[in-house]
């Protein structure tokens, strides 16, 4: 195992087993990489990698931290992997969507009360048939993100944001090229509320995948 491997495998015991928790700064670097039977060149290297990754926050002059380790923190580097996808790869991205949007939805039914339905059914109002791409494109992203939310599940939640974000350009080709693009996005967006008002878990989720589906085969022919 490369020594820079062990390195990081030590650290990330001790925030495994409490020793390290969110917020705390690391003992200097001398103190730390004797106390771990480490090098200093080593140790050095694990924390610039942890860094990248966003368990560990190096602050100049200050010192290095364990980052909140919450869920939009954690999965920020894979953002970074998405952006740089290639054009041709968006269409497995939103094969994933597609898995984990209506798994999302699933999971908000049962939470969807009153109040958020009378929410959701503001932000369709929003939205009418002058709506400008740009905004159509926004209010997707908000409507999808407060459905995500109620799911409960944090991790699901961030992970469904990059790679919403990630098929924005997508949505606007679509959007630019497509007439009614407008109009059948309201349409897909008040028939998943609907089964959410319901408390129809199943169709919601339905509805979910279609409004996916949607995009998505049209980007298959776009890019035929």
């Amino acid at each position: 195992m490369a020594v820079t491997d062990e390195a990081i495998l030590k650290i990330k015991a001790m925030i495994r087993s409490g020793e390290l928790r969110p917020g705390d700064r690391l003992p200097p670097e001398k103190e730390l990489s004797e106390a771990l039977g480490l090098s200093r060149s080593s140790l050095r290297e694990a924390v610039k990698a942890l860094e990248v990754i966003r368990v560990l926050d190096v602050r100049r002059g200050d010192g290095t931290y364990v980052t909140s380790l919450t869920p939009d923190i954690l999965l920020d580097a894979m953002s970074f992997i998405v952006d740089i996808h290639q054009d041709s790869s968006v269409l497995e991205l939103f094969e994933v969507r597609r898995i984990l949007e209506p798994a999302a939805v699933t999971l908000a039914t049962p939470r969807a009360d009153a109040d958020a339905i009378a929410h959701l059914h503001d932000l369709l109002e929003q939205v009418h048939g002058t709506t400008s791409v740009d905004d159509l494109v926004a209010h997707d992203q908000v409507f999808h993100r407060y459905i995500n939310e109620l799911a409960g599940n944090a991790y699901l939640t961030s992970l469904l944001d990059t790679l919403s974000s990630s098929t924005l350009r997508a949505r606007i080709w679509r959007g630019l090229s497509e007439e009614g693009a407008v109009e059948r996005t309201l349409t897909e967006h008040r028939a998943i509320v609907d089964a959410l008002a319901r408390g129809d878990a199943t169709l919601a989720a339905a509805h979910a995948t279609v409004h996916i589906d949607g995009v998505a085969q049209w980007l298959r022919r776009a890019m035929g």
